[in-house]
């Protein structure tokens, strides 16, 4: 057991230092040899837990995407109502908080991520948050609304960085906007749709 932890612990430092590499250099400028130097350990130490630099974003991608994974399992077993739509851009909000240094690296290694696995999941991950976000058959601008509010919680976290401000305060100003998108998109005298999960369960 004990071996197991520190295994996950030195799995978990070297994605930390390769992200901070990454981030400042540049995924395509950051080698395998400069990761396991600042980690102060063997490149055989390294290759034992990822063997190419994707396998460390893949890494990354899955264990702080995986809070993502289990807010969209937890909203398709809700019923549509908007009440449910604010708690899924909440807790998104928290995880996106969460998760910024990934994102951090995603926003500025633009095409490396379109050449990763990790693009077309993201993708993915994207289209099913507005689908759960947006009213099936709802006008256009509705749609727009949703989308706009789900890029704009992505690219808050980073335009924000440049203004003065409390971290936290800048985070719940951008979900903030990205609540009055939603509700303005899904108005509460309108009729909710149900998943189809709930169509069958008992009430």
């Amino acid at each position: 057991m004990s071996t197991q932890a520190r295994r996950g612990n030195t799995r978990q430092r070297i994605q930390d230092v390769a992200l901070e590499l990454f981030s400042e250099r540049g995924y395509e400028k950051t080698s395998l040899r400069e990761i396991a130097e600042k980690l102060e350990v063997t490149k055989a130490a390294l290759y034992y837990h990822f063997k190419t630099k994707e396998d460390i974003v893949i890494g990354l991608f899955q264990d702080l995407g995986r809070p993502i994974d289990e807010l969209i399992a937890w909203a398709e077993e809700q019923p549509r109502t908007l009440e449910t739509k604010q708690e899924l851009l909440r807790r998104y909000s928290a995880a996106l908080h969460s998760a910024a240094p990934l994102f951090r690296f995603m926003q500025e290694n633009q095409a490396a991520v379109r050449d990763l696995s990790i693009g077309e999941t993201f993708k993915s991950r994207m289209l099913t948050l507005f689908e759960l976000l947006r009213e099936p058959e709802s006008e256009l601008t509705d749609q727009v609304r949703c989308i706009t509010a789900l890029f704009s919680m992505h690219a808050g976290m980073f335009a924000m960085q440049n203004l003065e401000g409390d971290p936290e305060e800048k985070r719940k100003a951008i979900l903030e906007v990205a609540t009055e998108l939603v509700t303005a998109a899904n108005p509460p005298n309108r009729r909710p749709a149900r998943p189809d999960s709930a169509q069958t369960a008992s009430p």
